[in-house]
């Protein structure tokens, strides 16, 4: 392990002197190209070149000259990458996933376009050709070895496919990242092509299998630009009683499938998606009977942090960090500790179908709706609106040993049920989905027919408000359907959705 520090984190001489100003590195960017950004979930992004970029865009545009590029990322950013440059009209296709508000409003407005797909599948699309070309690297690193190694940052992400890919590469060295998080990263570099491709050596969670750094051909760089800024943390408010309850519908399902023998009492390596309610979930378990938990999953979020710091969750593989300021500020303070048990991995790795099967993972994910026979839409609001993006959950819930999704039973304080006849737009089909949690309850549809699912999804997982009507439905459905199988009439399904349009929900 290196001897990096705050005052010096540019060690190769050869890229000491391709060191320039943000607003210079962004002159070496034109119209037209596709960029591979770092950054997943506010974790270490580039800060600086996106916002100087921005400007220029902002500026070339004014002058009836269109400038627009292609962004990919690991997955969601922050408003210095997707917000500004989507603020300047400078994006023409986005893709994995996103969460700004202007990216959103654009994209659904029809002016920007988006490309959602699994978080699995970037990397080998890019190395695919599916694509096209990519033409600029453009990552954040914490420093840069003698040799010209590249210390990873905050998040992982598709940075390796970006630098190994690119035709140009341009590095943000940022100081503002702890130096000692060196050592926590694992870069695979195994993998191959078609039809050479090996299988992955990882067998645990724990496993390592790569190296600590990233690695760049240095004369792929063109500029080096030296910042100091944070990332975006985002606070996570306390569990409220919704997901309160939602997390113990969930630790009460474990504790059954352990005494039926279907888990281990230590259970299986964890999946949970962003936000409150896999927080409250993971506190759940933090002060839950079940010990020497691992994980394998997307982020390490506050609630992670305090199952490693308890000692329940011995250990965590992800590929980015999601944190509270007071999460991060814990994080630095005990940096040897989590070192020892996070390891950060390309998205590739960590969202691997393969691997997620064969380690046997637990999946735990958000959504916005769910339908009677199991559908889950995660994606849309009223079907066509886009919210952020499918992310990884498509990854793991399809490969899962079991896969769990979660939300409060309503939204838009009561006057919408989030399980419907039919889900306005399927992410995660019926064949992808085994258990549902509301606050109400918990739904087990595993080994169930579409109308036993029905009953079952409706009578554990729906709000007292709207069970009637969906058992209404679902009778009158298979009384008057042409098939019994999944029965539906469609009309009065799809106006389920459009009454909340035009009754001015939305």
């Amino acid at each position: 392990m290196s001897n990096m520090n705050n005052e010096s984190r540019i060690l190769c001489k050869e890229l000491q002197s391709k060191i320039m100003s943000a607003e210079q590195a962004a002159a070496l960017v034109s119209s037209g190209v596709n960029v591979g950004m770092s950054g997943f979930t506010g974790s270490g992004y580039p800060k600086a070149v996106p916002l100087a970029l921005a400007k220029r865009i902002e500026a070339a545009n004014k002058d009836g000259q269109k400038f627009r590029i292609g962004v990919w990322t690991g997955a969601s950013t922050a408003p210095e990458l997707d917000g500004a440059l989507a603020k300047a009209d400078g994006v023409e296709m986005r893709l994995p996933y996103q969460s700004d508000p202007t990216c959103r409003k654009r994209i659904n407005a029809g002016e920007m376009e988006y490309l959602d797909i699994h978080l699995s599948h970037v990397a080998q699309f890019v190395w695919f050709g599916f694509l096209g070309k990519l033409d600029i690297a453009l990552v954040e690193v914490t420093g840069i070895l003698e040799d010209g190694r590249l210390i990873p940052s905050s998040s992982v992400g598709n940075n390796k496919t970006w630098l190994d890919q690119a035709d140009k590469v341009i590095l943000e060295v940022n100081s503002w990242q702890n130096p000692r998080m060196e050592g926590m990263h694992d870069i695979y570099y195994g993998t191959h092509l078609p039809p050479h491709r090996q299988p992955i050596p990882l067998v645990r969670p724990q496993d390592r299998i790569g190296d600590l750094y990233l690695h760049c051909d240095p004369a792929k760089v063109i500029a080096v630009v030296e910042t100091n800024s944070p990332d975006r943390n985002a606070p996570f408010a306390a569990p409220d009683e919704n997901s309160t309850l939602i997390a113990g519908h969930i630790l009460e399902f474990f504790e059954h499938e352990v005494k039926r023998g279907r888990l281990p009492k230590e259970l299986l390596p964890l999946q949970s998606g962003v936000g409150n309610i896999a927080n409250a979930v993971m506190q759940g378990l933090n002060h839950g009977p079940f010990e020497n938990l691992t994980a394998y999953t997307e982020v390490v979020q506050d609630g992670m942090l305090e199952m490693i710091r308890s000692g329940k969750l011995v250990m965590t593989s992800a590929t980015a960090f999601s944190l509270s300021d007071a999460a991060l500020a814990e994080l630095n303070a005990n940096i040897e500790l989590y070192r020892e048990r996070i390891i950060l991995r390309p998205q590739e790795i960590s969202n691997h179908p393969e691997v997620i099967r064969r380690l046997g993972v637990i999946a735990m994910n958000g959504m916005i709706e769910a339908d009677i026979y199991g559908n889950v839409n995660s994606t849309h609001v009223m079907g066509s609106s886009i919210m952020n993006g499918i992310g990884g959950s498509g990854d793991f819930a399809r490969n899962a040993y079991i896969s769990i999704f979660m939300t409060p039973s309503q939204a838009k304080h009561g006057k919408i049920s989030c399980i419907v006849p039919m889900a306005s737009h399927v992410d995660h089909t019926e064949h992808d989905v085994q258990i549902l949690v509301t606050e109400q309850g918990l739904a087990d549809l595993r080994g169930l027919s579409p109308n036993q699912r029905a009953k079952v999804i409706i009578e554990n997982c729906a709000h007292p408000n709207f069970k009637p009507a969906l058992l209404d439905y679902h009778k009158r459905a298979f009384e008057c359907s042409y098939g019994k199988h999944t029965p539906h009439l469609l009309d009065e399904a799809l106006s389920w959705h459009q009454r909340y349009l035009t009754d001015g929900y939305m």
